[in-house]
């Protein structure tokens, strides 16, 4: 094995991102590639390490640029700063999303044809709502992620396998939006799990998230958890890749 990054430039109209690729560099052949969506924080090391994971499980790693101009907000208003006008702006989400996700389509480590995506916090809407736009993945995977459905896109089937890890007590997704996230899924007819943790919070994969006054802690045990579920998805959602089914 023989790991390898490199930051990769694509476009949003005007605005640059700088995405981030790990790739196993002994591998010949295009591989099944998992898109990173970063929390609120932007592309940071902790999704940078997400993309690098996924690259050594055997998979293509692609953290995807959200914020644009790899910006990377410090305290929590430049964070909300940040977020804020893309949660609240779905379809402009959405254009991003769709542009990093064409730029690792167009990827020559990537096949194209066997995608997924996971996210956290931010992250995991950002991946809900690739899935609810129909865009062409295997596999959509939140971890903590905020669940609320946007507002006057058209509702598309799902062609992606949802998967959504969630502390039972995170403040910012509550049992009522837990039950709202569902019945959405439900009427969708998508193919959707949810693992919801005990005594767990916001926050709960990042080792670094220790701020109980929010409720964004870290919880080793359900990280693990949450860890396993969605690797057993991928391996599900892949293990037809590179044979031939004709």
């Amino acid at each position: 094995m023989n790991l390898k990054t490199r930051p990769v430039e694509y476009k949003d109209g005007k605005t640059t991102c700088i995405g981030y690729l790990a790739w196993d560099e002994s591998r010949a052949d295009p591989l099944p590639c998992v898109l990173v969506n970063h929390a609120w924080g932007g592309l940071d090391g902790f999704a940078q390490d997400q993309a690098v994971r996924m690259a050594a499980l055997g998979y293509v790693g692609f953290a995807l640029d959200n914020y644009g101009d790899g910006a990377l907000p410090e305290t929590m208003d430049e964070k909300a700063a940040m977020m804020t006008p893309l949660k609240e702006d779905r379809k402009a989400l959405l254009k991003r999303l769709t542009a990093g996700y064409k730029a690792a389509a167009a990827l020559d480590e990537v096949d194209e044809t066997h995608m997924a995506a996971m996210g956290f916090c931010f992250g995991g809407l950002c991946t809900l709502d690739m899935a609810r736009a129909g865009l062409d993945l295997h596999a959509a995977i939140s971890f903590h992620g905020l669940l609320d459905a946007p507002e006057g896109l058209p509702k598309k089937k799902c062609k992606a396998s949802v998967l959504v890890a969630h502390g039972w007590d995170d403040p910012m997704a509550d049992p009522d939006m837990v039950k709202a996230f569902g019945n959405e899924m439900a009427e969708r007819k998508c193919d959707w799990q949810l693992h919801a943790y005990g005594n767990v919070v916001h926050g709960f994969m990042n080792p670094e998230a220790d701020n109980k006054k929010m409720g964004i802690v870290y919880n080793e045990l359900a990280a693990q958890r949450a860890t396993n579920a969605s690797l057993d998805l991928l391996a599900e959602k892949f293990s037809m890749h590179g044979i031939d089914q004709a």
